[in-house]
């Protein structure tokens, strides 16, 4: 039976791991990062679809039948190893830590930039095919534009504390990615995740921009104000929840285990 990785461990890992992915050249990271716009799109697609299969027939329980079709896109993600905004805080900055620079720095919001302004660009993209009439089965867009419609009359701060719950929760994935070492243990992890961002809804902002934009696509009641409000607020929720809560306070854990060696 294998032993977890302490803290120190699991950082040291990280910081191999934000070493390749901060010196991507910004064609591979560009790619990269819209490979995993439009893959997310998959499981929104799969909750729109099993939301509206299941919604007519049981009511609520089609909320918790969509969040388990969702997490099958955050697997397709992990397991693709792609460049998902927010889930790239935790590698990267603990690189940025381990080794002092102005130019780690730079590297940190190109990195940061390119992924979620090509996120977007692949979610929105692919999108567009799945709204053509017929792709999706009866229903479908219905769902998934009262989901989009949901999303945009909420309160301005009840978005922001939402994004923020989902930036912690999706940056403790990333973090607990570089605690386990099999590909079923990574499934498994990504898996759990993703039904919990769905379950809440907590926003992450590609996942909560796309949604938008499919609730756009289908007729819902939303214009391009929303959809750039949308990406302001989730993206500043994000940062707060990935970075501040999740990402800041595993550096400070493992400072403070180094320096009681």
């Amino acid at each position: 039976m294998s032993v977890a990785p302490n803290p120190t461990e699991i950082f040291d890992r990280a910081v191999d791991e934000g070493e390749r992915r901060l010196t991507q050249s910004t064609l591979e990271l560009a790619a990269t990062s819209f490979i995993a716009g439009f893959t997310v799109v998959f499981g929104i697609a799969a909750l729109g679809v099993v939301d509206g299969l299941v919604q007519p027939r049981f009511g609520d329980i089609a909320h918790i039948a969509g969040a388990l079709a969702f997490g099958v896109g955050v697997v397709f993600l992990v397991i693709g190893r792609t460049e998902l905004f927010n889930e790239n805080f935790v590698a990267p900055a603990a690189k940025a830590v381990d080794q002092d620079g102005s130019w780690m720095l730079r590297s940190l919001g190109r990195l940061w930039t390119v992924t979620l302004v090509f996120n977007l660009i692949g979610g929105f993209l692919f999108a567009f095919v799945f709204a053509v009439d017929g792709v999706l089965p009866s229903g479908s867009a219905h769902a998934l534009a009262q989901t989009a419609e949901g999303i945009v009359h909420r309160p301005t701060t009840g978005m922001f504390a939402s994004a923020i719950v989902g930036g912690a929760l999706v940056s403790l994935l990333s973090y607990l990615l570089e605690a386990v070492n099999s590909v079923r243990s990574r499934i498994t992890l990504a898996y759990i995740v993703g039904f919990l961002l769905a379950l809440g809804p907590f926003d992450h902002v590609i996942v909560t921009a796309v949604h938008v934009f499919f609730g756009f696509l289908f007729d819902a009641a939303i214009g391009y104000g929303a959809l750039f409000e949308t990406v302001v607020v989730a993206t500043a929720g994000n940062i707060v929840g990935g970075l501040g809560l999740v990402t800041f306070t595993h550096v400070a854990q493992v400072r403070g285990a180094r320096k009681s060696e």
